[in-house]
């Protein structure tokens, strides 16, 4: 397995090493500027919600963030160390009562950018796949 990752602490302006890390995963496992574009905004999304929403921007809290090479797609996986939360307990941002708030579209748009989804450790670790094939 060809798996690269980082730790970074919880903050905002730490947001530039990973769109530093994916640029890394985009030349190391050659992918196609259609999915290179979804997972910069997929996985940029995730970890500012683990350092928003999972560690409360602590800074002594990390976010660890790792990229992984399988046959025909790649996998990122982002945890933090908050205390976790119900992911399917979440308001529908299409929904006519949400459709002006300003937050709550971070897991819609990975949901939609991401050909696959999981919350793991009871929502702490995110895993967003893409096909490459």
């Amino acid at each position: 397995m060809d798996k690269i990752s980082i730790e970074i602490p919880s903050l905002v302006e730490n947001i530039r090493i990973v769109e530093s890390f994916i640029d890394n995963a985009k030349d190391k496992y050659e992918l196609t500027d259609d999915v290179y574009g979804n997972i910069m905004i997929a996985v940029v999304e995730s970890v500012n919600n683990a350092i928003l929403h999972g560690n409360q921007t602590d800074k002594q809290k990390n976010v660890v963030l790792s990229a992984q090479l399988r046959e025909g797609e790649v996998l990122f996986q982002i945890s933090d160390q908050g205390p976790g939360f119900d992911h399917k307990d979440l308001p529908d941002p299409t929904a006519p009562e949400n459709v002006e708030k300003v937050g709550g579209r971070g897991i819609f748009l990975m949901k939609n950018l991401a050909d696959e989804i999981q919350f793991k450790n009871d929502g702490r670790t995110v895993e967003l796949t893409f096909y490459i094939d």
